[in-house]
């Protein structure tokens, strides 16, 4: 384990503000500020910290991303629709190169087929989606594993 606690950003995309009220059947009953509660409860577990940070817009999140370098070890990400009209969040996870985890409440590929392709997916160390608030936690996991097995 490193010296200094790890880093983690997580960055939510476009419309998950709206969580527990958004179409509940298929991204779940837990408000964003419930699912951040469960990321920092495992981040502590794992003896990491997390910032976690949500916008609509898309500038703001390919800010961020360039804004965690050298600040923060790696990403999980759930761009929303973004995963799927981005490359502007693309190019700004390759270009800061941090280990990033893309991950997504509801399972895109047995959804509409135009959510089936992802332009984060490459550039990401891994996808997890389909387990509702678990695929955060999952993510987070598999990312604090990633960055312990690097270091």
């Amino acid at each position: 384990m490193p010296d200094l606690p790890l880093s983690v950003l997580v960055l939510h995309g476009p419309n998950l503000n709206l969580l527990g009220q958004r179409e509940p059947g298929i991204y779940g009953s837990l408000t964003l500020t419930e699912i951040n509660r469960l990321l920092e409860q495992e981040a502590l577990k794992l003896q990491a910290k997390i910032f976690c940070v949500q916008s609509n817009h898309e500038g703001v999140l390919v800010d961020t991303i360039h804004q965690a370098w050298g600040k923060h070890q790696g990403i999980v990400i759930n761009p929303g629709a973004y995963t799927h009209t981005s490359v502007a969040i693309r190019d700004a996870i390759a270009g800061v190169n941090l280990p990033s985890v893309e991950v997504h409440l509801s399972n895109i590929y047995r959804r509409e087929d135009f959510r089936h392709h992802s332009y984060i997916a490459p550039v990401a160390i891994g996808q997890i989606s389909g387990f509702g608030a678990q695929s955060y936690i999952l993510g987070l996991q598999a990312l604090v594993h990633h960055l312990i097995a690097q270091s």
